[in-house]
């Protein structure tokens, strides 16, 4: 799709606060939505259906718990070195290339793993896991942005409905996981027809969920002072061409310099540490910490990441009535709650109400902070790659960190570690309210121009401390001929 069509297809900027209702549903819009939900859904279902498996990887190459997690930490080495560029990489070649490129990752990544721990080899399955982190890396800053561009244009928040249905899928995921598990379905045969079926999907999907990343990679490295405020009375402007390869890159990294960008990473690492450390490590806790099968550890994994997703279907409203920042701290302390419970109860029952809790506080962190980095659809590509960094790193220092204390207390206990990254949350909280109304309003008109709509801001949240003005904008010569 051109940056032309999409100004056309995408419709009016989305009201603020006084202005006039948005304008009717946009059919390409309203099917992007669809599209992404499915595939946030079939990453979770890929993502959970392999962790469902863990114990068995440990058992098949006879791996120690410390050993596992030096095996988690190659997929969040690759994690991490993806997302430093995967900003970059989206400003430079649009979110469709780059999904398709993840794509393929995701399916060498899958065969790999299922035939490493079948086959003895500690090396494959190494290399599986790692293409695995650097292909969700690299998809993550994309589906994230264009989630972002569909909320805009809907004028309501949307973003923790896909991340509801990442939980969905990777609630199916588990229980195919465990279900595989029970049947005695060899990790060959399971990951090779996921990987078939995620190829399908995948392939069938792209062409119709890029809203925005295609002008991110064209507009990106323009800054306000450079867009035209709209003229009544002059002809549409056109938007810029593309941004060469070294200003694109620039504006990338531009956003590790922005104070607010780094506090929002700093939520978003305190809600990997928790949801990352549940899915990686919560059924290994119940089959060591309670003398449990498998398909039971599979089963408590599957309530955690259903109270997510029951949170994460009702949050919405939440936040359009509380605000990000006053949700965030309660679901801080609500996590801090559940996660103590688990690691500290005397049995099963009390341990699954603990991971019901954990799952409730942990459901609406991530896409709170994802929404935060994206108020201003000219630079969310860059700051969503920041906070995901944020994210890497989390996951880069948890698998190790948590598996050399678990062999000396127990892995369900060595949870309790990420209690401090909950407080952080909470105290950091401030960070992700949206921008004063000023600035806000100010976007509006420098967007409306070019065919980018403006975030539609929620009642009640806190707004963050902002410039007291933004420089006058100056208007840019159209070049003929682009569209």
């Amino acid at each position: 799709m051109s940056l032309g069509s999409t100004a056309r297809t995408s419709s009016a900027v989305l009201p603020v606060p006084g202005s006039a209702p948005a304008a009717p549903r946009d059919p390409v819009v309203a099917r992007a939505r669809l599209l992404l939900l499915g595939l946030f859904a079939l990453n979770g279902l890929t993502f959970s259906s392999w962790l469902a498996r863990l114990p068995t990887v440990r058992d098949e190459l006879g791996l120690s718990t410390g050993q596992l997690g030096t095996v988690l930490l190659a997929g969040s080495a690759g994690s991490l070195v993806m997302v430093m560029l995967a900003g970059a990489l989206v400003t430079r070649f649009g979110g469709r290339r780059v999904l398709v490129v993840s794509t393929a990752g995701f399916t060498v990544a899958y065969v790999f793993m299922g035939i490493g721990p079948t086959v003895g080899s500690v090396a494959m399955l190494v290399v599986g896991v790692m293409l695995n982190g650097m292909s969700f890396a690299l998809c993550n800053v994309p589906l994230n942005v264009e989630t972002a561009a569909v909320e805009r244009r809907m004028g309501r928040t949307m973003l923790p409905h896909f991340h509801a249905a990442f939980s969905i899928g990777a609630v199916v995921g588990s229980g195919l996981g465990g279900l595989a598990s029970h049947g005695g379905v060899p990790l060959t045969v399971q990951l090779g027809v996921t990987a078939v079926v995620a190829l399908a999907w995948r392939l069938g999907s792209l062409s119709h969920v890029i809203l925005d990343t295609g002008v991110a990679a064209r507009r990106t490295d323009l800054t306000a002072s450079e867009l035209a405020v709209p003229d009544a009375a002059a002809p549409s402007p056109v938007v810029p061409g593309p941004p060469s390869r070294r200003r694109g890159l620039a504006s990338a990294l531009d956003a590790w310099r922005e104070p607010r960008t780094l506090l929002i990473g700093a939520v978003i690492m305190a809600a990997a540490l928790s949801e990352g450390s549940a899915n990686n490590w919560l059924s290994l806790a119940v089959v060591d910490g309670f003398g449990r099968a498998e398909a039971v550890g599979a089963v408590v994994l599957a309530v955690f990441i259903g109270s997510m997703t029951l949170v994460r279907l009702l949050g919405t409203r939440l936040i359009d009535r509380f605000g990000r920042v006053a949700v965030l701290r309660v679901s801080g302390l609500v996590a801090l709650a559940g996660l103590l419970l688990f690691g500290l109860a005397p049995t099963l029952l009390v341990a699954g109400a603990g991971a019901m809790a954990w799952g409730f506080g942990a459901a609406l962190a991530f896409p709170i902070g994802i929404a935060a980095a994206s108020d201003d659809p000219m630079r969310a590509a860059a700051r969503v790659s920041v906070i995901s960094a944020f994210s890497s790193v989390a996951s880069l220092a948890a698998p190790p960190l948590l598996g050399l204390v678990a062999q000396s207390i127990g892995i369900r206990h060595a949870l309790l570690l990420i209690t401090a990254a909950m407080v952080v949350s909470v105290l950091l909280a401030r960070s992700v309210g949206r921008p004063e109304q000023g600035t806000l309003d100010a976007v509006t008109a420098m967007t409306s121009s070019t065919g980018v709509t403006a975030m539609s801001p929620s009642p009640a949240v806190t707004a963050e401390p902002l410039p007291a003005a933004l420089p006058r904008p100056r208007a840019v010569p159209s070049p003929a001929g682009r569209s």
